[in-house]
């Protein structure tokens, strides 16, 4: 959505997070698997691919509780590309541990890939030449701003045996200069270590951006609202937020009783002092913006709702059912910002309790909205708008989103994944829906792909668990359930020939084909081989 014309062309493309690409390390990576789901993504006409925060994950593996809102996550780094550029022997990977090729086992995947990490910043250190070492250095010190505090709290926070920032020593704690200056001289492997493997990443990651752009594909990453509290952010940036003086949150962010959950969702994350930010001009906010778009092709601003009003609940509650609605930034936010750096490539979250407001806010600065499928088939008011024959053109449909259950998942379950409303509820829905897509539902992810594909709206984007037609088990995120999300893996066999070939006809039938397929395995082969060299 980069000019007002590209926003006229109709287009779809898949959500897959990284991680759960196939491959042997335990985890998706941004290595081989990545670049042959790009060519995939080509063959079948798709012209987007959407992944959630690339950030390093911290409590519970959330992609939307990271260390940094500026750094990338080195569980992604390829260790086969760094065996490849020389930075670790074949040995160290062969034999590798067993792992699932269905599900990441985060703690037996952050042990095995962190040691082979170091092992490769070792060797780099010793047998990198004179012109790699400059390109560290350039990369160091274009990122200074963010990439110092980043690299110091990654080191404190593993000396202290991965204790958050607010049960450090006070002096550390409170970022004081001469403890900073005896942590640097003492602790300069570890500070370079969490640099060099910044390094890597935004360097594996910038190949395989540029080969999706070769291939037709724009990437649409997500920049979440808030912040974790323990992070680099939080502890390098304390005035930006409301804490008390030991570091904790007074207030913090969440949504209220939802489709979700009766209880809302209280996320933790500390609340910004959005006084505060205007008086630096939204410095931050600008870096962070900029930052983003040097990663991805589209921004997808994840809970826009909370920039016109945001569900603040005070530190200590167990629940997000005591908070209230604070103003936000609104416009003069979003007007800094394209005053600085032009109009923005945006898609706006505007899901959940979204007012009068809120729409006009998003209207004003001309960004796409978002439809979800599995909303729109209810008996409650706010269904209404998302019916197909309600979309306005200029938004973005789904079939579900990360925080859904699949489409299988959610047409099978007894209660449709919902426990706020009754049978008789589940049961008018699951009627009207067979009835509107005029289908017995035996292939409802199918039903659901086409119904989006066939919208007016602009662009249509599919989780590919759909594609795939799987249930729940497949499911990436269950709201406000606070660990065993985020786990989930396709293996490299389930996108099979008449997979494909379904995909690619539907998104032709109804234009959303913007580019030629990729021509053939060999030319895919031959791109990896330069790529390597």
């Amino acid at each position: 959505m980069k000019n007002r014309q590209e926003q006229k062309v109709r287009r779809s493309g898949i959500l897959l997070h990284p991680t759960s690409l196939p491959g042997g390390t335990g985890i998706g990576d941004l290595g081989n698997e990545a670049y042959h789901f790009v060519d995939f993504l080509s063959e079948t006409g798709q012209s987007l691919w959407q992944v959630l925060p690339l950030g390093p994950t911290g409590y519970g593996d959330s992609p939307y509780q990271c260390f940094s809102a500026f750094a990338g996550n080195p569980l992604l780094i390829s260790l086969e590309a760094l065996r490849d550029s020389g930075w670790l022997v074949r040995r160290a990977l062969e034999p590798g541990p067993k792992f699932s090729n269905k599900r990441v086992d985060y703690e037996a995947v952050i042990e095995f890939k962190n040691r082979l990490l170091w092992k490769s910043f070792d060797n780099f250190k010793i047998n990198a030449s004179t012109a790699e070492k400059g390109e560290f250095e350039r990369f160091c010190h274009g990122a200074r701003v963010w990439l110092e505090p980043y690299s110091f709290f990654r080191s404190i926070k593993d000396h202290h045996s991965g204790k958050p920032w607010t049960d450090w020593e006070p002096h550390l704690r409170d970022r004081e200069d001469r403890a900073l200056h005896f942590w640097r001289e003492n602790h300069a492997r570890e500070i370079e270590g969490h640099q060099f493997f910044q390094f890597i990443f935004f360097k594996q990651w910038a190949s395989l951006a540029r080969y999706a752009n070769q291939h037709g594909i724009q990437i649409i990453g997500d920049l979440p609202i808030f912040v974790a509290h323990d992070s680099a952010d939080v502890w390098s940036h304390p005035e930006l937020f409301h804490l008390d003086d030991q570091g904790q949150p007074t207030k913090v962010a969440g949504v209220p009783p939802d489709y979700f959950s009766e209880t809302g969702q209280l996320w933790g994350n500390p609340i910004y002092r959005w006084d505060v930010m205007e008086g630096t001009g939204y410095r931050w906010w600008l870096d962070r913006v900029r930052a983003a778009l040097q990663l991805v092709d589209i921004i997808r601003l994840d809970h826009f709702r909370g920039f016109e009003a945001y569900w603040a609940v005070p530190a200590g509650e167990t629940t997000a059912v005591g908070g209230e609605w604070e103003p936000g930034p609104g416009r003069r936010l979003f007007e800094t910002i394209r005053n600085v750096l032009g109009d923005l490539p945006i898609i706006a979250e505007d899901l959940g309790f979204i007012t009068k407001e809120v729409d006009e806010l998003r209207e004003r600065l001309g960004f796409p909205g978002m439809r979800i499928l599995q909303f729109a088939f209810g008996t409650d008011a706010q269904a209404d708008s998302f019916r197909p024959y309600n979309f306005p053109q200029d938004c973005v449909v789904y079939s579900g989103t990360h925080d859904n259950d699949t489409t299988v998942g959610w047409f099978s379950s007894a209660g449709a994944g919902q426990s706020t409303r009754s049978v008789t509820e589940v049961d008018a829905e699951r009627k009207f829906l067979l009835s509107y897509l005029g289908t017995d539902g035996a292939e409802i992810n199918w039903d659901f792909i086409r119904l989006a594909l066939g919208s007016v709206a602009r662009t249509a984007i599919i989780p590919l668990q759909d594609v795939l037609g799987l249930g729940s088990e497949a499911r990436m995120n269950i709201p406000s359930r606070e660990s065993g999300n985020w786990s989930w893996r396709f293996a490299a066999g389930d996108l099979t020939k008449n997979r494909r070939r379904r995909l690619a006809e539907l998104t032709a039938t109804y234009g959303r084909n913007l580019h030629r397929p990729a021509s053939d395995s060999a030319d895919t082969k031959t791109e990896i081989k330069k790529r390597k060299q």
